[in-house]
């Protein structure tokens, strides 16, 4: 397996898509299993945030094979998966063929403006090749007073933590995933993204520049993952 380096950040779209592709069978069961069995917890706290009910119009964008959709659709919205692979989008048409997934790129998303009550996007945001601009596509798109809720992996606030979960990241995720994953190569890359990724007050302040308004975040797992919430005036 390749080593954890900066040339595994270094890939095109398309090739983060064919990357995606490759692991949808098994991403799931793979997530939970990485994550210590936390990914569920993260995905009731991204429900809890959005807050979603009848009569909501939800973009979950990165939504893989539908999972992270689940939620918003039994509390009675009507929700929207979205994802640019489209591995994932098949995968998750067998599983959940009652929802409606989208293929869209999250930079330039295939919907007309301020069409949606709340947008949420959950570990995927670090994978899209321009942050900023997938920032601006999600305000686009959301009705004025509507919401985006961002769940990422982010840096955890302890110390003693922040250096046990970089241990992880760089020795320990690879090896777990070559067990449980169809493309372990995949998980490399995953966790170099990790690493790389802008802390909480960074990304709060790429939100506040794309133009969303009364910007919080608040940290789950000691500030592994972190959940960012903004609304659009």
């Amino acid at each position: 397996m390749g080593s954890v380096t900066r040339a595994n950040l270094d890939k095109q779209p398309h090739e983060v898509a064919a990357m995606f592709d490759d692991v949808a069978a098994k991403y799931d069961r793979t997530n939970d299993v990485i994550s210590l069995g936390q990914a569920r917890a993260w995905r009731r706290a991204v429900a809890d945030a959005v807050a979603a009910g009848p009569g909501d119009l939800v973009l979950d964008l990165g939504a893989g094979t539908g999972t992270s959709s689940l939620p918003f659709a039994a509390a009675g919205a009507k929700v929207v998966p979205c994802d640019f692979s489209v591995g994932m989008l098949t995968e998750g048409k067998r599983r959940h063929p009652e929802l409606p997934l989208t293929a869209g790129d999250a930079t330039r998303l295939p919907f007309a403006d301020e069409v949606f009550d709340a947008v949420t996007i959950s570990f995927a945001l670090r994978n899209v090749h321009d942050t900023d601009a997938a920032l601006r596509e999600l305000h686009r798109v959301t009705k004025p007073g509507g919401r985006v809720v961002i769940c990422e992996f982010s840096t955890p606030t302890w110390t003693p933590l922040r250096t046990v979960y970089t241990e992880y990241l760089m020795r320990a995720l690879p090896p777990v995933a070559s067990r449980v994953s169809s493309n372990p190569d995949a998980y490399v890359y995953l966790a170099e993204s990790i690493r790389s990724w802008p802390d909480q007050p960074a990304l709060a302040a790429r939100l506040q520049q794309a133009a969303w308004t009364r910007v919080a975040w608040r940290n789950l797992t000691g500030g592994i993952v972190a959940l960012h919430r903004g609304f659009k005036a």
